[in-house]
């Protein structure tokens, strides 16, 4: 029988660990499915760009994976039983099916966090995900001269946001709040340039100013003070899809499921985690940041684990470990912040346009690498010689 593969979405992790999966095992040997709600790839570093008006490149998972020998199930995953091994599904036409794994990969990623902010959900727009980039287009495309726009967020997101929107739109009333300084975690270069950025965009920044309420014409802040939003968009970070803490993986508080270092959870052997949705360590023990970045690097870790286990090989030893930063500030300006392993920022950064290009580069080639997980990667399928784990907790580090 064949061993069979479910990863669960098609976002930049899912899709590039099912296809370094079906390059390194026998199509005789598994069966790959990945399952996606939409057909096609969201570039979801570029939602601020769609946001605003810019019109993304088609990329449909179909072709994506066309000769690859994996399907692509498109449907909405409802719920996952790790202890039966299954999978319930619903597909745009309201049938639903349950599906049966031997392992399964969950990179389901995550949404935006209203953290619970009262008005937030009922007032606020999202960049998280591509209906609500859109919902927030139509809502922008709409606004007359002269109108405030509040962005909520002073994290790379809502730097992002507030710079393209600026840039786009030097018409509108274009306000940051956050509720630490800008861009206090840059070395001081990078402060600096933020804050040259914002000043030219004319950016006005409310520093230290967490929101407490959301309006439909104003946001509250911490010390009462109002501030008029037209529209807000909210970026104070993301938060994972609740499937997880409705079944019985060990889940981290953040709701994140806890993994070992090739990403396998720590209580269900045969369910693998990456992206947002896992609770990996990275250098020093720190725990890795909801990222594009971080993601790539658990895809690898993932696929390469499942595929020594299966076919009896070296499992991967790689640390992971981060080498900067990559801020678009609008499209003619960016800001590269170089960090340690542990992503701490160094007093090296790079600014201007040549980092705009640096970013847009970045950009690009992640697109590309989901849509070309293999390239440059030898063809080494190995036949599956022995079945994973399935009973007992995983091990906690990587043998």
């Amino acid at each position: 029988m064949q061993h069979r593969i479910i990863v669960l979405g098609a976002g930049y992790t899912g899709a590039v660990a099912a296809g370094r999966l079906a390059r390194r095992l026998h199509r005789e040997d598994v069966a790959i499915t990945v399952v996606n709600a939409e057909p096609d790839f969201v570039e979801r570093v570029r939602m601020h760009q769609l946001a605003v008006g810019q019109d993304l490149r088609p990329r449909p998972l179909g072709e994506m994976f066309a000769g690859t020998g994996v399907e692509l199930k498109l449907a909405k995953v409802t719920g996952v039983d790790v202890d039966r091994k299954t999978v319930s599904v619903t597909d745009a036409g309201g049938i639903e099916e349950s599906l049966e794994y031997d392992t399964l990969v969950y990179a389901l990623g995550s949404g935006w966090n209203d953290q619970g902010v009262p008005g937030t959900a009922e007032y606020a727009h999202e960049i998280a995900s591509r209906p609500g980039a859109l919902r927030l287009r139509e809502r922008l495309a709409r606004l007359d001269a002269g109108q405030p726009v509040v962005v909520v967020g002073g994290g790379l997101t809502g730097l992002e946001a507030a710079t393209e929107i600026a840039e786009a739109r030097p018409d509108l009333d274009v306000a940051l709040a956050a509720r630490g300084g800008l861009g206090d975690w840059l070395s001081d270069k990078g402060r600096g340039h933020l804050r040259k950025v914002f000043g030219k965009l004319g950016i006005t920044v409310h520093e230290h100013a967490a929101v407490t309420a959301v309006e439909a014409d104003h946001v509250t802040l911490a010390d009462g003070a109002s501030v008029p939003a037209a529209v807000t968009v909210w970026t104070t970070g993301f938060a994972v899809h609740p499937i997880a803490r409705a079944t019985t993986l060990e889940v981290a508080d953040t709701g994140q499921i806890v993994v070992d270092r090739t990403m396998r959870s720590v209580s269900h052997p045969d369910v693998y985690v990456i992206g947002d949705a896992a609770m990996a360590m990275g250098h020093g023990d720190k725990p890795l940041r909801m990222s594009c970045a971080s993601g790539g690097f658990t895809a690898w870790q993932a696929a390469e684990a499942i595929a020594a286990r299966l076919t009896g090989g070296k499992l991967p030893n790689v640390p992971i470990r981060y080498f900067n930063q990559c801020i678009s500030l609008g499209r003619r300006e960016g800001l590269i912040q170089y960090v340690t392993a542990d992503d701490r920022s160094v007093r090296a950064a790079l600014t201007g346009r040549l980092a705009a290009v640096y970013k847009e580069l970045v950009c690009k080639g992640a697109a590309w690498s989901v849509a070309n997980p293999t390239f440059g990667m030898p063809i080494r399928r190995r036949r599956v010689v022995r079945q994973p784990v399935s009973t007992g907790p995983a091990v906690k580090t990587a043998a």
